[in-house]
């Protein structure tokens, strides 16, 4: 199970680690901290050293209700650093994370390798002719409406099969466009509630049936925090555990913050599957 990043193929049989940059200022977690360029390299820097294989980086902010802002502000905020971190780190894997075909097109010509788009190209049109154009490799979410609305949008008759349609849906339309390396993520938390987004990691062997890699994003996020009646800055541990859960049920990607924690959990996974007879 490989993806190809500018020329390099990366395998997920062992899963990998890829670090959040966010260069938002009002990300739930830890907006606002790397807006300037030297903050975003010194963190980039560290997430490598402890062995992220892939940075993504953002500039608009996903989380529930954030603030829209317009292609040309996530532009400002995103291009530059795409830039920098190539110059400073040439054998970086950048992902980005837009869900604008335009934003991607200009990413990727800067030296970014993979799209990570949070509506699968629900909220461009062009998003998966532009990605099938640029033959690089496509992480497809699955959330309903925008983050602006998703947050009322968490009824469904049966949920596990209506993401599956989903991604069954958008798997055809992204073939149609040849786009060759494709990675789903299940959405924690967008446009579903907190049971529902464990009901979702504990059903998330059902994604093999995709035979494609799967990216599990719960760093920090509200099913962990607001289950321990915690703040997203006191929600480390439940992370880890949560990543343990997604590795042994087929996670071949952890999308974190806290990239020393997830490569533990990757390896102490490792020792314990090799160890079973």
């Amino acid at each position: 199970m490989t993806i190809n990043c500018n020329g390099k193929l990366i395998d997920l049989t062992t899963p990998k680690v890829m670090g959040i940059l966010n260069l938002t200022p009002d990300s739930f977690y830890d907006g606002g901290k790397y807006g300037d360029i030297d903050a975003a390299i010194s963190q980039v820097e560290m997430m490598l050293s402890d062995g992220a294989t892939f940075i993504d980086v953002g500039a608009y902010s996903s989380r529930p209700g954030a603030t829209d802002i317009s292609v040309e502000e996530e532009e400002r905020r995103l291009i530059p650093v795409v830039r920098q971190l190539v110059t400073t780190f040439p054998e970086i894997v950048i992902s980005v994370d837009t869900f604008r075909a335009s934003v991607a097109k200009k990413a990727i010509e800067a030296g970014a390798a993979i799209v990570n788009d949070i509506s699968a190209g629900m909220l461009d049109d062009d998003m998966m002719a532009v990605v099938g154009a640029l033959q690089v490799p496509y992480i497809m979410m699955h959330m309903r409406g925008t983050p602006q609305t998703m947050k009322q949008l968490t009824t469904y008759d049966n949920f596990l099969k209506e993401v599956m349609y989903y991604f069954s849906e958008r798997v055809a339309v992204a073939k149609s466009h040849k786009i060759n390396d494709l990675v789903i993520d299940p959405g924690f938390g967008f446009a579903k509630t907190t049971a529902q987004s464990f009901e979702l990691l504990n059903n998330l062997d059902l994604f093999k049936a995709f035979e494609m890699p799967v990216l599990a994003g719960v760093s920090r996020k509200s099913m962990i925090y607001k289950t321990l009646d915690v703040a997203a800055d006191g929600a480390l541990n439940g992370t880890t555990v949560l990543n343990t859960v997604a590795i042994s049920k087929g996670a071949r990607i952890l999308r974190v913050h806290d990239v020393k924690e997830a490569m533990e959990v990757i390896s102490l996974s490792n020792a314990l599957t090799s160890n079973v007879s």
